[in-house]
C-alpha cells in the first residue's frame, strides 16, 4: 500500500499540501497566500466542511500533533489489516499441485480402464 494512503491530510486537498494547510490553519501565511488556500478549498463542499471543523480546534499548535498522532493509528492499523491477510493468505506450496495432478491423472486413467474393462 502507497504510504500516501495513511496519511491522514494528504487527499483532503489536491492542490493545498499538508503543510500549507496546517500553516493556512495556524494563521501563518500571508493575506495572498491565505486568499489563494481559501479559493482552493472553496472549490469543493468536503474540504471547506473539514477545514471548518479544524479551524473549531482552539489550541492551533495541537493540530499538527493530532496530525501525526491519527497519521500512527492509521498507520497501525492499516498495518495489522495486512499482516491479517497476509496471514491468511494461501501461500504457493508445490506439492499440493502435485498432488491434485497425480490424483487428476490417476482419476483419467481409472475412467479409462473401467471403460474398456466394460466393452466386451
Amino acid at each position: 500500500m502507497p504510504e500516501n494512503y495513511k496519511d491522514i491530510l494528504s487527499h483532503l486537498s489536491t492542490e493545498v499540501d499538508q503543510e500549507t494547510l496546517l500553516l493556512y490553519l495556524q494563521g501563518k501565511l500571508s493575506e495572498e497566500k491565505k486568499h489563494e488556500v481559501e479559493k482552493l478549498i472553496m472549490q469543493d463542499d468536503f474540504e471547506e466542511d473539514a477545514v471548518d471543523g479544524l479551524q473549531e480546534i482552539k489550541d492551533k499548535q495541537q493540530i499538527q500533533y493530532m496530525v501525526e498522532m491519527l497519521n500512527r493509528d492509521l498507520k497501525k492499523k492499516t498495518a495489522k489489516k495486512k499482516a491479517r491477510r497476509e496471514k491468511m493468505r494461501i501461500k504457493d506450496q508445490p506439492w499440493l499441485y502435485i498432488s491434485l495432478l497425480i490424483l487428476l491423472l490417476l482419476i483419467v486413467l481409472s475412467y479409462i480402464v473401467i471403460h474398456r474393462m466394460m466393452k466386451p
